[in-house]
């Protein structure tokens, strides 16, 4: 099992894992199409990041950082196959991307999320994160929830 970073081969495999874990849970909302259609659009090129899992050739896990302005990035677009759930994937994309971060400098990271995910909530507490008001900016309709990690 591996972490690698996005190539344009693997645009299929984000927007088929995160289609799947979002219809199994909640919906595809129009922002959501939009971002997982054109990732290199909306988060590699300006200036974020998508990593995957890989296992025996085979995209099982991924998760992004899209930038949302100097150095503070959404955590966003984690799924994991189904068949591949209950191995920690999740919790090595998560240290794998706050390594990341922290590597760049970067001041914080957010997340938007929903409460009745209580596995992905442990793993952002249990990552650090903290929650504070959602505000006015919650991009999904499906968001209850706001979370963020300071770095620096």
């Amino acid at each position: 099992m591996e972490i690698i970073s996005f190539e344009p081969k693997y645009a299929k495999d984000f927007k088929q894992l995160n289609v799947e874990w979002l219809e199994k849970y909640f919906w595809v909302e129009p922002h959501d199409e939009e971002v997982l259609g054109k990732p290199e659009k909306y988060i590699i090129e300006p200036g974020g990041t998508i990593f995957f899992v890989r296992e025996d050739e085979k995209i099982i896990g991924t998760v992004a950082l899209m930038k949302i302005e100097d150095g503070i990035f959404e955590l966003t677009k984690m799924a994991v196959r189904p068949a591949a759930q209950g191995k920690r994937i999740g919790q090595k994309l998560m240290q794998h991307t706050l390594e990341f971060a922290l590597g760049r400098g970067w001041k914080k990271l957010i997340i938007f999320s929903n409460r009745k995910l209580e596995n992905a909530i442990h793993i952002y507490k249990k990552s650090g994160f903290k929650e504070i008001p959602i505000g006015e900016n919650n991009p999904y309709a499906r968001g209850d929830i706001k979370m963020e990690l300071l770095l620096s």
